[in-house]
């Protein structure tokens, strides 16, 4: 039978080392955080790999240092949201020689700080405008941003350094609860600067735009990679290669998530496969 979703047991116990070891034959652990495209392209590898391979899944919701922590122990067999090269450059600092790329899911992503466009360009165009002193004041001193692990709040905080934003606070606690806010603000169109990512379904849902970077902090392009444990490749070959073999254009993928928002992610994925058909046939074959 297969296992959807783990408790909180268990993602507790992986973060504490406490998850045992062992990996049967044609079983998949897949690691997980609750961000959107992370949530959309775990559960459409999932359903593939149990519905097309008869693979048995079970999914790990934990922080993301814990999974790449839980890839390079064993612990988990892969994840399917490693931002490179920069995002989470600092995690594969660590753990890059006991864990295996099986290759890019997407690309085109992009992090920054975002505004809704209802703030002027005039007021808000770059992250250095965030100096002024009226501004700061508009924003009650506070970047909206997601989990302390994450590695946009890593480089968020060396944003407010470099940039010299004294007074601001980077208020951290979840993309869900990031979302949240940045929906309480845009009903009374309140001022609000949040750290964010595309692919996201919160540009599906309000005109959203991006402030400039000019220093470069935040990165530049990424691309995002499927890594797996060592010896998942030579242990599940066809589930590694299915994998591998995986690739989402981003426009396709931030539709599929709006569409996840809008109704649920069981939902956007059954529509997903059903409409790309040869797609999800050549990962799972080889193909066209």
């Amino acid at each position: 039978m297969s296992k959807r979703i783990l408790g909180m047991i268990a993602a507790i116990g992986l973060a504490f080392g406490a998850v045992s070891t062992a990996h049967g034959q044609d079983s998949v652990r897949i690691g997980w955080t609750a961000w959107s495209d992370a949530e959309f392209v775990t559960k459409l590898a999932a359903r593939i790999l149990e519905e097309r391979m008869d693979q048995d899944v079970e999914l790990v919701q934990t922080d993301i240092a814990p999974q790449y922590q839980g890839v390079a122990s064993g612990d988990i067999d892969v994840m399917l949201m490693s931002w490179l090269p920069g995002t989470h450059s600092d995690y594969m600092d660590k753990v890059g020689g006991d864990v295996v790329n099986l290759g890019m899911l997407y690309d085109h992503a992009k992090l920054g700080w975002i505004v809704p466009e209802y703030i002027p360009k005039d007021q808000i165009s770059s992250i250095e405008d965030l100096k002024n002193d009226s501004i700061r004041e508009k924003l009650d001193g506070t970047i909206t941003g997601i989990d302390p692990g994450a590695g946009l709040t890593r480089l968020s905080k060396d944003a407010i350094e470099q940039y010299g934003l004294d007074g601001y606070n980077l208020q951290t606690s979840s993309g869900a609860a990031m979302t949240a806010a940045l929906e309480r603000a845009a009903k009374d169109e309140d001022w609000i600067v949040v750290t964010g990512w595309s692919p996201h379904w919160k540009f599906g849902a309000w005109d959203l735009r991006y402030i400039d970077d000019p220093k470069g902090v935040l990165g530049s392009w990424e691309r995002i990679h499927a890594i797996a444990r060592q010896g998942f490749y030579q242990e599940n070959i066809d589930a590694a290669t299915m994998l591998g073999r995986m690739w989402i254009p981003i426009d396709d993928l931030q539709a599929a998530m709006y569409e996840a928002r809008e109704s649920s992610y069981e939902e956007a994925v059954t529509n997903y496969i059903n409409n790309n058909g040869d797609r999800v046939e050549y990962w799972v074959s080889g193909e066209m």
